[in-house]
């Protein structure tokens, strides 16, 4: 058991701009077939969102989580957009928008929920913007910087890195590829372009440990390590490393012990709740009873913990993100 509560450290809601939320999904993105099965996996329909608006989604991840008998939170993410060359919101070019000032509602409303904030920095109001999250109680600030557009390695950022690294707000990235939207550019989600960041003193967390795809002629884990030997402040989370398109890469990340106090513990939420992360796809590493009492679960949260403690995740790792995020937890 970890000394500290076990907080979920990245957590996904949506929205469709129902209810007044500002949240939008682009047109393409609703006609994919993935659009269905996010819909499925939060348990709602798009006709109940359009009656009792996009909140109720939050609403009922807070209930869920209420449920849960290991995890006391979870950082709920706001997803911002790409930006033009004036600096502002681009939406033909947004698959999904998440405001902040919807997630930051959202929080209020339901004490077990933890305010992620995502401020693209190429804003013309980036720095502006970052303040007014911190204000509101962001615990950090979260980019997915292949289909955001931002290329975390341009030194144009370095006032906003500053920034973030005397708010000690820590910045949640994705690394890797990224396969949930309809495109992405998978060069900007390239480990090696966080050494900027890092180089400023921001405390950087790869979402995903940078777990697949490759850049530069080898791996993306091969150069998230190779940065992890150099700067203390690289941490990364364990979220998506049990879905079925990762299999072996929690084991192959914890491997390396003198890492564990730096990997936080994340579900990737709502995707826990479908078939891409069944603990079947784990079964030839599982003994039968241990496999049957983590199907017999019925809390996802819990679900998820059992199953990453079964393969391997070592106490300390669930408390790390509560000990990481404890000097903004208000």
């Amino acid at each position: 058991m970890t000394d500290f509560p076990i907080i979920d450290m990245h957590c996904h809601t949506a929205g469709i701009g129902a209810g007044g939320s500002g949240c939008f999904v682009s047109p393409g993105l609703q006609r994919s077939w993935k659009y269905r099965i996010y819909l499925r996996a939060f348990g709602i329909t798009q006709a109940e969102l359009l009656r009792e608006g996009d909140g109720l989604i939050p609403r009922r991840l807070s209930r869920t989580l209420a449920g849960s008998r290991r995890v006391a939170a979870a950082v709920v993410l706001a997803m911002d957009g790409v930006v033009d060359e004036r600096g502002e919101l681009e939406r033909g070019q947004t698959e999904i928008y998440i405001p902040n000032e919807f997630i930051a509602a959202a929080v209020r409303c339901h004490p077990n929920l933890l305010f992620g904030a995502s401020v693209n920095p190429c804003r013309g109001d980036a720095l502006e913007r970052l303040e007014r999250v911190h204000a509101e109680g962001a615990v950090l600030v979260k980019w997915l910087p292949s289909i955001q557009h931002i290329d975390p390695a341009d030194r144009r950022l370095v006032p906003f890195y500053r920034r973030l690294r005397e708010l000690e707000l820590p910045l949640l990235t994705h690394t890797g590829e990224e396969s949930s939207f309809t495109r992405s550019r998978d060069e900007l989600g390239d480990p090696e372009r966080l050494r900027l960041p890092l180089q400023e003193g921001v405390t950087v967390i790869a979402a995903h440990a940078a777990s697949n795809g490759r850049n530069g002629g080898e791996p993306n884990h091969r150069r998230f390590l190779r940065l992890c030997a150099e700067f203390p402040n690289l941490h990364a989370d364990i979220s998506a490393l049990t879905q079925v398109n990762r299999l072996g890469q929690l084991s192959r990340l914890l491997k390396y012990e003198e890492l564990h106090g730096r990997l936080l513990y994340g579900t990737d939420m709502p995707l826990i709740t479908t078939g891409i992360t069944s603990p079947w796809f784990h079964a030839y590493r599982l003994p039968p009873p241990t496999l049957a009492r983590i199907l017999a679960e019925k809390n996802p949260w819990d679900r998820d913990v059992l199953l990453k403690e079964a393969l391997g995740v070592p106490a300390e790792v669930f408390g790390n993100t509560a000990k990481l995020l404890r000097p903004l937890l208000r």
